[in-house]
């Protein structure tokens, strides 16, 4: 996946790299347990996904949010349209999940 990434989660990458929220490093797909996680930062224990329509009342999702919770991360999940049509959108829900007390 990191070497062919969907085109929502290559621009949701150009959006998290580098250091661009006040110095929070995001690094993209992370093995956590048995799972990968498309991107996260450890700093503030969240976990950012790039979701599509397959993603719709998945419980294989939900058992996979469950192990990552228990983990001690939080997650965001976004969805691909959001990506690449509400970049500015994506941004602010991306910072305010970052505010949020670990």
């Amino acid at each position: 996946m990191r070497h062919q990434p969907t085109e929502a989660e290559r621009q949701l990458w150009l959006l998290l790299r580098d250091r661009r929220f006040a110095n929070y490093k995001f690094r993209r797909q992370v093995p956590i347990g048995s799972y990968i996680a498309d991107f996260v930062c450890y700093a503030a224990k969240l976990i950012v996904e790039a979701d599509g329509s397959q993603h719709v009342e998945s419980t294989r999702d939900a058992e996979r949010d469950a192990e990552l919770s228990r983990r001690g991360f939080r997650l965001l999940r976004l969805w691909n349209n959001d990506i690449l049509s509400r970049p500015d959108q994506v941004l602010d829900a991306v910072w305010n999940a970052l505010q949020e007390p670990v």
